[in-house]
Protein backbone atom coordinates (compact mmCIF):
# COMPACT_ATOMS: atom_id res chain seq x y z
CA UNK A 1 0.00 0.00 0.00
CA UNK A 2 2.81 2.42 0.87
CA UNK A 3 4.50 1.68 -2.46
CA UNK A 4 1.38 2.51 -4.48
CA UNK A 5 0.89 5.78 -2.58
CA UNK A 6 4.52 6.78 -3.13
CA UNK A 7 4.30 5.92 -6.84
CA UNK A 8 1.06 7.89 -7.22
CA UNK A 9 2.64 10.93 -5.56
CA UNK A 10 5.71 10.66 -7.78
CA UNK A 11 3.56 10.37 -10.92
CA UNK A 12 1.49 13.40 -9.91
CA UNK A 13 4.65 15.44 -9.30
CA UNK A 14 6.09 14.40 -12.67
CA UNK A 15 2.90 15.49 -14.46
CA UNK A 16 2.73 18.92 -12.78
CA UNK A 17 6.42 19.79 -13.19
CA UNK A 18 6.30 20.44 -16.97
CA UNK A 19 3.30 22.77 -16.53
CA UNK A 20 5.30 24.92 -14.11
CA UNK A 21 8.27 25.01 -16.47
CA UNK A 22 6.28 26.37 -19.42
CA UNK A 23 4.25 28.94 -17.47
CA UNK A 24 4.80 32.49 -18.74
CA UNK A 25 7.16 34.76 -16.81
CA UNK A 26 5.37 37.25 -14.63
CA UNK A 27 6.35 40.86 -14.08
CA UNK A 28 4.15 41.51 -11.06
CA UNK A 29 6.99 41.40 -8.56
CA UNK A 30 6.36 42.18 -4.93
CA UNK A 31 2.62 41.60 -5.21
CA UNK A 32 2.09 45.23 -6.19
CA UNK A 33 3.60 46.47 -2.94
CA UNK A 34 6.47 48.80 -2.12
CA UNK A 35 9.73 47.21 -1.08
CA UNK A 36 12.06 49.29 1.09
CA UNK A 37 15.57 48.90 2.44
CA UNK A 38 18.05 51.19 4.15
CA UNK A 39 21.49 51.27 5.69
CA UNK A 40 24.56 53.21 6.75
CA UNK A 41 27.16 54.68 4.44
CA UNK A 42 30.91 54.48 4.99
CA UNK A 43 30.71 57.81 6.88
CA UNK A 44 27.93 59.45 8.88
CA UNK A 45 25.28 59.49 6.13
CA UNK A 46 22.41 57.00 5.67
CA UNK A 47 20.78 55.68 2.49
CA UNK A 48 17.26 54.48 1.71
CA UNK A 49 16.06 52.61 -1.36
CA UNK A 50 12.48 51.92 -2.43
CA UNK A 51 10.94 50.07 -5.39
CA UNK A 52 7.26 50.06 -6.30
CA UNK A 53 5.06 49.32 -9.31
CA UNK A 54 4.26 52.28 -11.55
CA UNK A 55 2.00 51.73 -14.58
CA UNK A 56 3.80 48.64 -15.90
CA UNK A 57 7.25 49.88 -14.88
CA UNK A 58 9.15 49.96 -11.58
CA UNK A 59 9.74 53.26 -9.84
CA UNK A 60 13.00 53.15 -7.93
CA UNK A 61 13.79 55.87 -5.43
CA UNK A 62 17.16 56.37 -3.74
CA UNK A 63 17.72 58.80 -0.90
CA UNK A 64 20.80 60.05 0.92
CA UNK A 65 20.52 61.74 4.31
CA UNK A 66 23.75 63.29 5.55
CA UNK A 67 22.29 65.97 7.88
CA UNK A 68 24.38 68.60 6.06
CA UNK A 69 22.88 70.85 3.40
CA UNK A 70 24.98 71.89 0.40
CA UNK A 71 27.01 68.70 -0.12
CA UNK A 72 27.44 67.66 -3.76
CA UNK A 73 26.95 63.91 -4.21
CA UNK A 74 27.49 61.86 -7.38
CA UNK A 75 24.99 59.03 -7.78
CA UNK A 76 24.39 56.02 -10.04
CA UNK A 77 21.49 53.61 -10.55
CA UNK A 78 22.23 50.16 -11.95
CA UNK A 79 19.52 47.79 -13.20
CA UNK A 80 20.55 44.14 -13.51
CA UNK A 81 24.22 45.18 -13.66
CA UNK A 82 23.93 47.93 -16.30
CA UNK A 83 24.06 51.65 -15.54
CA UNK A 84 20.56 53.05 -16.09
CA UNK A 85 21.05 56.59 -14.79
CA UNK A 86 23.69 58.77 -13.18
CA UNK A 87 24.09 62.33 -12.10
CA UNK A 88 24.90 64.62 -9.22
CA UNK A 89 22.73 66.33 -6.65
CA UNK A 90 23.16 68.58 -3.64
CA UNK A 91 21.76 67.86 -0.22
CA UNK A 92 19.22 70.44 0.86
CA UNK A 93 16.80 71.41 3.61
CA UNK A 94 17.11 71.02 7.34
CA UNK A 95 17.62 67.26 6.92
CA UNK A 96 20.56 67.68 4.52
CA UNK A 97 19.19 65.08 2.16
CA UNK A 98 18.32 64.44 -1.46
CA UNK A 99 16.41 61.82 -3.39
CA UNK A 100 16.48 60.55 -6.95
CA UNK A 101 13.58 58.75 -8.65
CA UNK A 102 13.66 56.81 -11.90
CA UNK A 103 11.09 54.66 -13.70
CA UNK A 104 12.75 51.46 -14.92
CA UNK A 105 11.57 48.71 -17.24
CA UNK A 106 9.95 45.76 -15.46
CA UNK A 107 11.87 42.82 -16.89
CA UNK A 108 10.88 39.16 -16.63
CA UNK A 109 11.97 37.63 -13.34
CA UNK A 110 13.55 39.53 -10.48
CA UNK A 111 14.88 43.00 -11.20
CA UNK A 112 18.03 43.91 -9.23
CA UNK A 113 18.78 47.56 -8.55
CA UNK A 114 21.87 49.18 -7.06
CA UNK A 115 21.91 52.80 -5.87
CA UNK A 116 25.38 54.19 -5.20
CA UNK A 117 26.30 57.71 -4.14
CA UNK A 118 29.66 59.25 -3.21
CA UNK A 119 30.80 62.48 -1.57
CA UNK A 120 34.46 63.25 -0.70
CA UNK A 121 35.41 59.63 -0.18
CA UNK A 122 32.19 58.64 1.61
CA UNK A 123 30.36 55.83 -0.19
CA UNK A 124 26.70 54.86 0.12
CA UNK A 125 25.53 51.69 -1.63
CA UNK A 126 22.12 50.06 -1.42
CA UNK A 127 20.65 47.12 -3.29
CA UNK A 128 17.10 45.92 -3.74
CA UNK A 129 15.47 43.10 -5.73
CA UNK A 130 11.94 43.56 -6.98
Amino acid sequence: MVTRTALAALAAAALTLPVGLVAPATASHGGGQDIRTSGHCSGAAHWRLKAKPDDGRIEVEGEIDSNRAGQLWRWTFKHNGSVSARGSKKTAGASGSFEVQRRMADLAGKDHFVFRATHRGQVCRGTIAY
